[in-house]
């Protein structure tokens, strides 16, 4: 990735961290506020095909963009129902061709874009029926572009052609398996399946592409592998589910079948402490983790260790791998 040689360089040297804690803290950007590059209330992350990183900036209304190291490339959107315009824009998800997906909140609607911000198109308007919303939190896109949207208070999850046409839909209100209790953030796997982060039920599921139940994780309370609210959710291409747990300021990583790997993360503001975090990205290979750090107004990046620890005489090698 471009712009990580000396972030690439800096986590090698955090290789003595406790077995399980993977990840270590490699960068952030953001401050609260209306400028570029800040953020009041940073919500969906989702990370381009060619590695830029966007992100639902809720409470001003738009869209902003990224390189992978924060530098910042542009942004789209204001206040209002016409086309290209937010209120409070949620979740966030780039299709393979590079297109962007938003949920529009408070307007029951998802809207597309080309990944610069051009207006593509919108489908939903509020109420129950097939295609319609009531608070629609996230977002995903499937590698053959069908598009997964979860809603807060109708408690299910739909997905759509890539332009809106309505495919199918699965879940209800409840604690039982399939059903769901606030469910926030959604995420396909590469083998097609479909984890949902069921926030109110303290726990995921994950499903078929179609809605079938396949199993599930999680419970209330403080220890490895359970949660106070789980919110965002992001799948690396091993399989390996990445779980934003917003009440204890943490995220937690598990297998695709819901085994403990590990966790990062506290309360505070300070490099790897999290107020709120939302949402959460992972590029394919599991490299990096981006985290929507809300309560921060920032966006904080993580490296696993594994995969770049390297022995001080390497650096050279590092250096010139990463120019």
């Amino acid at each position: 990735m471009n712009g990580k040689g000396l972030v690439l360089i800096t986590a090698a040297f955090f290789v003595a961290g406790g077995a399980g804690a993977a990840y270590e803290y490699a960068g952030k950007w953001g401050s609260s506020g209306s400028g570029n590059g800040q953020f009041k209330n940073p919500r969906g992350v989702a990370l381009a095909p060619n590695g830029n990183v966007y992100v639902t900036d809720y409470h001003n209304n738009r869209v902003q963009y990224f390189t992978s190291s924060g530098r910042y490339l542009g942004k789209w959107g204001s206040r209002g129902t016409g086309n290209g315009q937010f209120k409070d824009p949620t979740g966030a998800a780039l299709a393979p061709n590079g297109n962007a997906y938003v949920t529009d909140f408070g307007n029951n609607r998802v809207q597309y874009f080309t990944s610069s911000g051009s207006y593509l198109g919108k489908w939903g308007s509020r109420g129950t029926g097939n295609g319609q919303f009531k608070d629609p939190l996230a977002v995903a896109v499937a590698s053959n572009g069908n598009v997964y949207v979860t809603e807060d208070d109708n408690e299910r999850v739909q997905y759509f052609t890539s332009t809106g046409s309505f495919l199918g839909k699965w879940g209800s209100s409840g604690s039982g398996n399939g059903e769901l209790s606030g469910p926030s953030g959604v995420a396909i796997a590469s083998n097609g399946n479909v984890y949902v982060a069921d926030t109110q039920n303290h726990r995921v599921q994950y499903f078929t592409s179609s809605g079938s139940y396949l199993g599930k994780w999680g419970s209330f309370g403080f220890g490895e592998g359970k949660f106070i609210g789980t919110f965002g959710v992001a799948v690396a291409s091993n399989g390996n589910v990445y779980v934003t747990d917003w009440g204890n300021d943490r995220v937690q990583y598990f297998t695709s079948t819901g085994s403990f790997l590990g966790k990062w993360g506290s309360r505070g503001s300070g490099n790897g402490q999290f107020v709120v975090p939302f949402g959460i990205a992972v590029t394919p290979d599991g490299a990096y983790v981006y985290v929507a750090d809300q309560g921060n107004s920032r966006i904080q990046y993580f490296v696993d260790d594994h995969q770049v620890a390297v022995a001080p005489a390497s650096l050279g090698r590092v250096k010139a791998l990463f120019r």
